[in-house]
């Protein structure tokens, strides 16, 4: 029997750029929970937005026999009049694009989306999507991406590679939990991988007692403000202290004297939860998490492990799940959780652009139920090549 056919979508591929990590291992096979894992979906065409010098997209189709097209149209369409593939693959992530005044990087991920939707409408039919990490950086389109899948019939997995990766040791919380306070470590680009440690907190939170109803304010604080919040806050200094506990990579000393440019993401949720986000550069280079539950002593804490270097282990989690996406028509988890990590990401850089003052966000009444069962790994593979590309 034939395999289902995929396009890939993406921004520009060079070795170690998300295209690279996850494409690969569609291409070539990869290392999931212990086994080695041969492709169970093919590869058959491509769009590259751009293409810089170390492009590895046009050597990979002379070795895995796909085609490379001039549009994202022809990419589904692969030389007939309407849609011709499986699933599509959309990775909006590296290249060369500009910022915006916000410090927002402006990929093209909606402009490529709504090319795809064009196809399915032109078609009549649809197949399943996955676009990787946030959908845009304006409400209005991230909101118009989910509504598509509604009005034309498919399945959307989308979001941040952290909610799949590691946890050391495993923390999962029973659907129902009463947590009350909930924070993440991490590092980074404000934005970049600001979105990251906002889909770690979610992923962990939506788990709670009452289900998800969305964020109702956000307020963006940087520099020696972070601190004063901290010390003048009564539930943070505690999960902040067990939060990094469980890091490798701590520097010795305290967080405000290792880190010169803090970074804190406050959320206040509809439901009551209190949420924050702290960005150490300088203090560490991994992330964690940390929480406080109604009735239970002390908060409870782990580190969200992911590999910094090749192979990137933890986006194997990724290629499982858009196997599963394409093969069973179904999707793990629902792209309400990356809407309202979306509008999030987007309301914090309003936040910090207008002077860091607190926004209320009534917009992002953004309610869904979380998934059942576990979704992250278990052991990572070495630190080496898993193929040759």
């Amino acid at each position: 029997m034939s395999r289902p056919k995929i396009a890939v979508v993406c921004t520009e591929y060079r070795r170690n750029s998300h295209a690279d990590v996850i494409t690969g291992r569609l291409l070539a096979g990869y290392q999931y929970e212990g086994r080695w894992c041969e492709p169970r979906l093919d590869v058959v065409s491509m769009y590259t937005d751009q293409v810089p010098d170390n492009d590895m997209s046009h050597d990979l189709a002379k070795q895995h026999d796909y085609t490379i097209y001039d549009t994202v149209a022809e990419a589904l369409r692969m030389g007939t009049d309407s849609l011709a593939v499986d699933g599509v693959v959309l990775i909006g992530e590296h290249g060369d694009y500009p910022t915006n005044a916000k410090g927002q990087k402006l990929y093209p991920r909606y402009e490529l989306y709504r090319e795809v939707v064009d196809v399915f409408e032109a078609s009549g039919r649809s197949v399943p999507v996955f676009c990787d990490k946030h959908l845009s950086t304006e409400w209005d389109k991230a909101v118009w991406m989910v509504e598509q899948t509604e009005r034309h019939g498919y399945r959307l997995l989308t979001g941040s590679v952290q909610p799949l990766s590691w946890r050391r040791p495993p923390l999962e919380f029973d659907i129902g939990t009463p947590v009350t306070h909930a924070l993440t470590t991490f590092h980074g680009h404000k934005e970049h991988y600001g979105f990251h440690a906002l889909e770690m907190l979610q992923c962990m939170v939506e788990r709670r007692a009452g289900g998800e109803t969305g964020v109702a304010a956000v307020h963006c604080l940087e520099g020696a403000p972070v601190w004063e919040w901290t010390d003048g806050s009564d539930w943070a200094p505690p999960l902040l202290e067990h939060a990094l506990r469980r890091s490798d990579t701590v520097k010795p000393g305290r967080p405000r004297d290792n880190c010169s440019e803090p970074i804190l993401f406050l959320l206040e949720y509809g439901s009551g939860l209190q949420g924050a986000c702290y960005i150490l550069n300088g203090h560490l280079s991994d992330r964690g998490f940390a929480a406080r539950v109604e009735g239970v002593a002390d908060p409870v804490s782990t580190q969200v492990y992911a590999q910094n270097v090749r192979p990137f282990g933890q986006h194997a989690g990724t290629v499982h799940y858009i196997e599963e996406l394409v093969l069973t028509g179904t999707a793990a988890w629902p792209p309400q959780r990356t809407l309202l990590t979306t509008g999030t990401l987007e309301a914090l850089m309003d936040s910090s652009y207008e002077g860091n003052v607190r926004l209320e966000t009534p917009h992002l009444k953004v309610a869904y139920d979380p998934p059942p069962g576990s979704r992250f790994q278990g052991e990572p593979p070495p630190l080496e090549d898993e193929v040759p590309l």
